[in-house]
């Protein structure tokens, strides 16, 4: 997963300086052999409550079967893939601003974590992810024995 960063000012990513940045990322990204940031799609993860979490990732134009989930020893990976016969499909095109580049997303887990489910509706893919932590495992508070004895005062 390449490293992405927030702007401090929003105002320049319109500007000459974003199409500047755009070259040198794929630059760097065909030295290194990453993903550019600019290809990845846009994600969120949410906390819904203290066990579920809802990662949503923006897919415009993706179908199904070209989307993949799955999880290896702890990590999360999101990739999609193109149809073969899509790729030929691009002559006709005047300006093509929408990316449909393959791609991958991966995601550590935390121990006892589970994929619930995952569905595609909009143009997003809403990934459920359930955190199940045993008995044995969770935070327990111990209680603290008062083994004084009160002194009782002689006069």
């Amino acid at each position: 997963m390449a490293l992405r960063t927030l702007s401090a000012l929003p105002g320049f990513s319109d500007s000459v300086f974003a199409d500047r940045f755009n070259r040198i990322d794929r630059l760097f990204s065909q030295l290194t052999g990453d993903s550019p940031v600019t290809s990845l799609p846009a994600y969120d993860l949410k906390k819904i409550d203290a066990s579920n979490y809802l990662l949503n990732v923006s897919v415009p134009g993706w179908k199904e079967d070209e989307l993949e989930i799955e999880t290896v020893g702890g990590t999360l990976n999101v990739s999609g893939k193109r149809a073969e016969n899509e790729s030929q499909d691009e002559q006709g095109w005047i300006y093509k601003g929408i990316r449909r580049s393959d791609f991958r997303l991966s995601f550590t887990l935390p121990e006892h974590t589970k994929v619930s489910n995952a569905k595609l509706e909009s143009g997003i893919l809403q990934v459920s992810i359930y955190q199940e932590i045993p008995e044995s495992e969770k935070p327990r508070k111990i209680a603290i024995e008062n083994t004084q004895k009160a002194i009782e005062h002689q006069a």
